[in-house]
């Protein structure tokens, strides 16, 4: 059975992430599922963005109107600078255009730069119900730790504008995911029914953990060793894999087949997804990569290969056309 393609982000490989016309082209180009990345603003309304910094993505930088909201953060282990979804209201932001986010490596994405406005959740659900086919969704939470601390809990945002949308229900296409398995537990404690995936780096250590555990707190790549994932079982539905995680090189430095996590998950019934396919030399393992320019596609078919053989239950892709063509 073919992996889910998903549509990460719409299809950022041709349009900026998280627009309409993003959505509508992974839509339109055949993804079984869309995937957005939500936050809040500072009156709760949940935003579809890559992150909650979004000088990156916008054009929140140009407007002097919210110089003065540019700020300095420590979260998630580290300090950023810039401008941040719940320092806005949604009417603030809503004033806010889109920009490409890679745009040495998607020039003819950031071409569209400033054409579309940010997107709510809810405006994505609206997207999603208008879609002349069933398209599913699956939904990253993002930072949740962070945003319960300073009052934007973002688990009762979720539940709400998915109750509203009807997305609540047990029919609907829904996977919920997060870095964090505590909002995964929080949601699913609740009731929200879907497939729920816990999220693995190929480094590090799940922020909400290492705040309620310390030095206690498992890293990524022990919660998927063996003893780790006979843990997950009940807890989550399945892992989605950083791509490095599955395509490890043996000792020659070569990847030539799936590491042995994903036999691991599947044996204990829990689903594989991996994240991101993409085309792009720089986004690929070295032995992938087609001359020195990073935009350049590389052998993006043979890396991809090993993941297709993989049998994994999903992939997020950033070019769903490459990814519809591809893995089915």
């Amino acid at each position: 059975m073919p992996p889910l393609v998903i549509g990460h982000r719409g299809a950022p490989g041709h349009l900026p992430e998280h627009t309409r016309s993003s959505y509508d082209l992974a839509i339109a180009s055949g993804a079984d599922a869309v995937e957005p990345d939500v936050v809040p603003t500072r009156d709760g309304v949940l935003v579809v963005r890559h992150e909650n910094e979004i000088s990156g993505t916008t054009d929140v930088a140009d407007r002097p109107e919210f110089a003065h909201l540019r700020r300095t953060k420590q979260f998630a282990g580290r300090t950023q600078t810039g401008w941040f979804t719940e320092d806005f209201t949604w009417a603030e932001l809503a004033t806010l255009r889109c920009r490409e986010r890679l745009p040495q490596i998607r020039a003819a994405s950031a071409a569209h730069d400033g054409e579309e406005p940010v997107l709510r959740l809810v405006d994505l659900l609206r997207i999603l119900d208008a879609a002349p086919r069933r398209v599913g969704l699956v939904l990253e939470v993002k930072h949740a730790a962070y945003f319960a601390a300073i009052g934007l809990d973002p688990v009762p945002l979720i539940e709400r504008d998915l109750v509203a949308s009807g997305w609540a229900d047990a029919a609907a296409p829904l996977v919920v995911e997060s870095f964090e398995p505590t909002v995964l537990a929080r949601l699913r404690e609740r009731g929200l029914p879907g497939t729920y995936i816990q999220l693995v780096e190929a480094d590090g250590a799940p922020v909400d953990l290492l705040l309620s555990r310390g030095a206690d707190a498992p890293t990524y790549r022990e919660i998927v060793s063996p003893a780790g994932l006979d843990r997950l079982v009940g807890q989550v539905d399945g892992i989605s894999l950083d791509k490095k995680l599955i395509l490890a090189p043996n000792k020659l430095g070569r990847v030539t087949g799936p590491a042995p996590v994903v036999a691991d998950a599947r044996s204990r019934g829990l689903r594989v997804y991996t994240w991101t396919c993409r085309p792009e030399n720089r986004f690929l393992a070295r032995q992938f990569r087609a001359g020195g320019e990073p935009a350049a596609f590389g052998d993006w078919q043979a890396e991809w290969a090993i993941l297709r053989d993989a049998a994994l239950d999903g992939v997020f892709v950033d070019h769903p056309d490459l990814g519809v063509a591809f893995f089915r």
